[in-house]
């Protein structure tokens, strides 16, 4: 396939369509409404379901619906929507089903504004609604690896029945680069094992997300714990740049970790010993390979566009053993190359400077 000029949003959009994706609702947000926009037009003309929900709760409730039939489904929106959307992936996740979630960050806390930012972090990894458990979450930094990842994304949701989310940001949704879309997938009539289709001629089916007893809910959470461990042990993602040598590490996903990345390859330019580690499964936190990496470096800085959230788990995995720095922008405000490159001037030794 030839590359050609994208949005991100619609990148994501179309991804997902040639993806098998048959099912879409959602409700506009900026800045990730083209993706919706692209949908309205396209998904009619394949003869596909796509509704413009009357609000992000009705929207994760029919996604619910629609997974229990076993179709291919997705739903996005921004930080206020994903609130919004928290009981639903909850009761997802008790049902073992299997969605996507395209999540184009903005600034906030509350309504906020329609800037980019890192902030939806803590929501997207911590939880999806309440309860033990862990969406698999993937965050892109380009226009091609979001629409990569968003095939990915349907992939891990249906190998593993398990929530996805795709945790991009209001640049990369905004951004237009080129990129190649894969061809279409062929649909399948076939509907999974637990598929929701009508009962005549078999046994009937239960797809439920409750259960009213201590032990009952114990078992299905063992159950979900034991599926999250597989997550872990198989499914952490990374990239990394001219971390073999490297003395000084930068961590940064995303929009982040795309601009660390300029800064990174001005200062080894200048013969600084510096490296770039940049997470792409956000859970499972990619903890494995960082480990080894803050092992054979002097310090390691955090860099995000929010207070410092994705600093919690690189302070888990790395714990004491490797001094652990931070430079942040919130609201969404961007952090700029030059910003970087001063934060990491500062934690270098003056023999290296020298």
């Amino acid at each position: 396939m030839s590359r050609e000029l994208l949005k991100g949003n619609v990148a994501i959009a179309e991804a997902a369509l040639r993806a098998g994706m048959t099912a879409y609702f959602g409700y506009p947000i900026t800045p990730q409404t083209e993706l919706l926009e692209h949908l309205a037009r396209r998904m009619p003309e394949l003869g596909r379901t796509f509704l413009q929900a009357e609000s992000e709760i009705a929207a994760i409730n029919m996604v619910y619906g629609a997974a229990c039939t076993g179709v291919r489904t997705m739903t996005s929106s921004s930080g206020p929507g994903i609130s919004l959307m928290q009981e639903g992936m909850s009761y997802i996740a008790a049902s073992d089903l299997p969605c996507v979630v395209v999540d184009v960050m903005r600034g906030g806390p509350g309504l906020g504004n329609i800037l980019p930012s890192q902030g939806d972090y803590f929501q997207v990894t911590r939880s999806a609604g309440h309860g033990d458990y862990h969406p698999i979450v993937l965050a892109p930094a380009s226009v091609q690896e979001a629409v990569d990842l968003t095939i990915l994304a349907f992939d891990l949701a249906d190998h593993y029945r398990h929530l996805v989310i795709l945790a991009a940001d209001g640049l990369i949704g905004q951004m237009m680069e080129p990129a190649e879309l894969p061809p279409m997938r062929d649909l399948s009539d076939e509907r999974p094992a637990y598929a929701l289709t009508g009962a005549k001629g078999r046994a009937p089916r239960r797809i439920a997300s409750f259960y009213l007893q201590a032990e009952a809910e114990e078992a299905y959470n063992l159950h979900i714990q034991a599926r999250l461990a597989r997550i872990r042990a198989a499914e952490q993602r990374s990239t990394e740049y001219f971390t073999e040598d490297a003395q000084l590490l930068v961590v940064g996903y995303g929009s982040a970790g795309r601009i660390a990345l300029s800064a990174v390859q001005k200062l080894r330019a200048q013969g600084v010993p510096v490296g770039l580690f940049r997470p792409i499964s956000l859970y499972p936190f990619p903890e494995v390979r960082l480990r080894q990496l803050a092992a054979q470096v002097s310090a390691i800085l955090v860099v995000e566009m929010n207070a410092g959230q994705m600093l919690e788990d690189v302070r888990l995995t790395v714990a004491e053993h490797t001094p652990i720095h931070f430079y942040g922008r919130m609201g969404g405000a961007i952090p700029v190359p030059e910003e970087i490159e001063n934060a990491l001037l500062k934690l270098l030794p003056t023999e290296v400077l020298s």
